[in-house]
């Protein structure tokens, strides 16, 4: 600390903390546990602050719990802040570096922190023989002591030899002999280097007595105690030297229970062997030290961690069936694929778990089947949320050399669920960040791979565990985010979103009992009609999932709730009507199409991570000069259909009835509305080509039509993705007729056979097989001719 830090010709104001047991001495550096409230706010302050400088003093009393001014000895040390470590809430472990002595000259209040105005001594060096001399001897002396006691090392005798101030030695002396408080405190008083050099000097020759005595007294009974007396009292000598030393002793009773805990944990022989070492380094620390609680929560961890403890397999394909149905409607596809993991354990115990990614827009059930799978299966069941983050080291967990390390969140994970094959969900994988921290979605690499996650290796563990039992289950709302190859590791399952017949019925069976449940209201008290919930699905929400469906349903039970609790005698059977009063009015339109025919004007459907969704393609003509202009919000991908569609039109006009020169004189403006809303994708080729052709040749597009698909410049017709999302959306809007690519047809399996039924859908392979299907020419206009 440099005087800089107080201003000239002023005395200072400092913070004041009161130490128990202790006295801080000018040039040594010791460490504190802070915990009382006001030394608590001190320290909180202090790291606030750009050079933290604090005034140190010593209770009267160690006993009392808040002391005052007159309860301390106004004489102390200005002392710098060098380290401040966490223990748990509300306590510190404080690393303090003294720098001079000071006293209090003025209290200026304890509230919130006790603060003082002090005067800050200057020790000038001083040249004098004679306390050279006492310096010397008083050097020679603290050696021999110090060779003489067992907890002290090499360190302090380099340290040792290396002060030549006569005052500063005396203080380093005085703060590592074993001396009560009050002699420390002498020693800290006694401003007069000559006076202080002797006062230690006497102190050091009393210790160098009492250990002579010690020595003699252990050699004459040493014949006569046997080797546990012997032992014994070797370990109360040692305690005592602490005591005397001023140092916390090392619950023997702590280190006992570790090593018991450790016992029972049955950890493999590496696990162990580092939890023993561990063991025996805290055995020779200060339990007050930042060290000893660094090993103790490494050692508590490999504790806790479940090496052994497994949950028995519930091998049921019965009662897995049921467990499944009960929590989740629909979803056959995972149903049928964890009945099947079920089975094959069944028939053969030693199959690897395997490595499920659940794919499918928000609110569909993804995290919650999940857990239905664990209960199902009989297993314990853990969450980790992998959304937003981008630090290799939430996975790896980070290494001890760094302050506050833990491991990280799939070792959490397995301690927090308590056994080694449980059912963890990597919620989020498709939402991995990365920078300058790492790339965490490499280092699950690691983790998903079944031939190498049984070996392993946390960096803060820094041993291996086996992680082959564990059921990783991974979520995501789209698979073009998450990388390929740690993609390729995992059996991808869509699920894709439900139709408006599955919501009514996960509405009835699952969600409203569940909310009734959790507002504390029976059937008899609240009950919905068949039509509340078509309202509620048809005119409040708008989702592939059915998250804001529930919501709706909570709002309403709360509403009925807040009646209930103010003495209403409440029994609603809740109509349209009832619902709109509680939500107002409808808030999610879902999109609709055209309800006339137009030129220009064409609809498409769209892959979202959230689901399907309608398309408008927008088309109008001005004079001009033959450019096309695209807005909307298009991407790269997009704008290049747009591109592709024009030219087709341009080089088919002829057979559209165009003048060949039409784009001469004519500018082409292409629109897909709600702007704000980022768009691409290469799946729109039909929509842009119906609304260009149908613009240029004044014919109407049918308004209950949607297409996807993309096109090539010799007219063929692209296989496109998501067309069970792209099919529901349609259904969803009242489309009556889809045009789709010849090549999905093996995708249209997975559309559900009601929206089949309900929804005409045309496979088309050529550009000339769409336009008579919209409805955008006369069945005498001749066909657009494809290579």
């Amino acid at each position: 600390m440099t005087d800089s830090i107080f201003p000239a010709g002023a005395e200072p104001i400092l913070p004041i903390l009161p130490l128990r047991n202790s006295v801080l001495f000018p040039a040594t550096v010791v460490p504190v546990n802070v915990g009382r409230a006001r030394s608590v706010r001190l320290i909180e302050e202090a790291c606030g602050r750009e050079r933290p400088a604090i005034g140190v003093v010593t209770q009267h009393k160690p006993e009392v719990e808040d002391p005052t001014f007159e309860q301390v000895f106004h004489t102390g040390t200005i002392a710098r802040v060098l380290k401040v470590i966490r223990l748990n809430s509300g306590q510190y472990s404080v690393v303090l570096q003294g720098v001079s002595r000071m006293r209090i000259e003025e209290a200026l209040g304890r509230h919130p922190t006790m603060r003082a105005r002090v005067h800050r001594y200057h020790e000038t060096p001083i040249v004098d023989v004679e306390v050279e001399a006492l310096a010397a001897h008083l050097r020679e002396s603290a050696r021999r002591l110090l060779n003489d006691l067992p907890t002290a090392s090499r360190e302090s005798l380099h340290i040792l030899d290396n002060v030549r101030e006569p005052g500063a030695l005396a203080d380093l002396i005085a703060s590592n002999l074993p001396l009560p408080n009050d002699a420390k405190q002498a020693v800290l008083e006694t401003l007069d280097v000559r006076e202080r050099v002797r006062l230690v000097l006497d102190q050091v020759n009393r210790q160098n007595e009492v250990i002579r005595v010690k020595e003699e007294i252990s050699t004459m009974v040493e014949e006569e105690m046997s080797s546990s007396q012997r032992e014994y009292l070797l370990r109360q000598q040692i305690k005592s030297i602490r005591r005397e030393l001023g140092e916390t002793d090392v619950d023997e009773d702590d280190i006992e229970n570790l090593r018991e805990r450790i016992a029972l944990a049955r950890l493999p022989s590496d696990a162990e062997a580092a939890a023993k070492r561990e063991l025996r380094r805290m055995g020779n620390m200060n339990a007050a030290g930042s060290e000893y609680q660094v090993a103790r929560t490494y050692v508590e961890w490999l504790a806790d961690l479940p090496w052994s403890k497994t949950t028995p397999d519930h091998l049921d394909v019965a009662h897995a069936r049921r467990v499944l149905d009960e929590d989740h409607y629909g979803l056959e596809k995972p149903k049928r694929r964890i009945l099947e993991y079920i089975a094959i354990r069944k028939l053969r115990r030693d199959g690897r778990a395997p490595i499920l990614c659940f794919v499918g827009p928000p609110g569909v059930g993804k995290t919650s089947l999940g857990r239905s799978i664990a209960r199902a299966s009989g297993r314990a069941f853990a969450r980790v949320s992998l959304g937003g983050v981008s630090d290799e080291a939430e996975v790896r967990g980070h290494r001890r050399t760094y302050v506050g390390a833990f491991p990280g969140r799939v070792i959490s994970a397995l301690k927090k669920a308590g056994s080694k094959n449980p059912v963890v969900i990597l919620d989020e994988i498709d939402k991995l960040g990365r920078d300058q921290r790492g790339d965490p979605a490499s280092a699950l690499l690691e983790v998903l791979d079944p031939e190498q996650n049984n070996q392993f290796t946390d960096h803060y563990l820094d041993v291996p565990f086996d992680l082959s039992n564990v059921m990783f289950i991974a979520t995501a709302n789209q698979k073009s985010t998450i990388p390929g190859p740690l993609l390729d590791r995992m059996e991808v399952i869509e699920l894709p979103g439900y139709t408006a017949r599955e919501k009514r019925s996960i509405a009835r069976d699952f969600l409203i009992p569940k909310q009734l449940s959790e507002h504390g209201l029976s059937p008899e008290r609240l009950d919905f009609s068949d039509e509340a919930i078509d309202a509620m699905v048809e005119s409040y929400t708008h989702e592939a999932g059915v998250r804001k469906l529930e919501q709706q349903a909570a709002a309403i039970c709360r509403a009925v709730a807040v009646r209930l609790a103010d003495g209403e005698d409440v029994s609603i059977m809740a109509d349209p009507e009832f619902v709109q009063g509680v939500l107002g009015a409808p808030k999610a339109k879902r999109q609709q199409p055209e309800r006339s025919a137009r030129a220009g004007l064409a609809t498409g459907v769209a892959w979202t991570p959230a689901g399907g969704d309608l398309l408008f393609v927008e088309a109008t003509q001005m004079p001009g000069s033959g450019q096309l202009h695209l807005t909307g919000n298009m991407g790269d991908v997009l704008k290049e259909s747009a591109a592709a569609a024009f030219t087709f039109v341009r080089a088919h006009a002829e057979e559209l009835g165009l003048p060949v020169d039409f784009v001469s004189k004519t500018d082409i403006h292409v629109h897909l509305p709600a702007g704000a809303v980022p768009k691409d994708g290469a799946a729109a080729g039909i929509p842009l080509f119906v609304a260009l052709a149908s613009l240029l040749t004044q014919l109407k597009v049918r308004p209950d039509v949607a297409m996807s698909g993309e096109i090539t410049l010799r007219g063929n017709i692209l296989q496109v993705t998501g067309i069970k999302e792209k099919c529901l959306a349609a259904h969803r809007a009242g489309i009556t007729r889809i045009l789709l690519p010849k090549r999905n047809e093996p995708d249209l399996e997975e559309v559900p056979k009601e929206v089949r039924e309900e929804l005409e859908i045309c496979l088309v392979s050529r550009v000339d097989e769409v336009l008579s299907l919209v409805g955008a020419f006369s069945p005498t206009s001749a066909p657009v001719a494809a290579e």
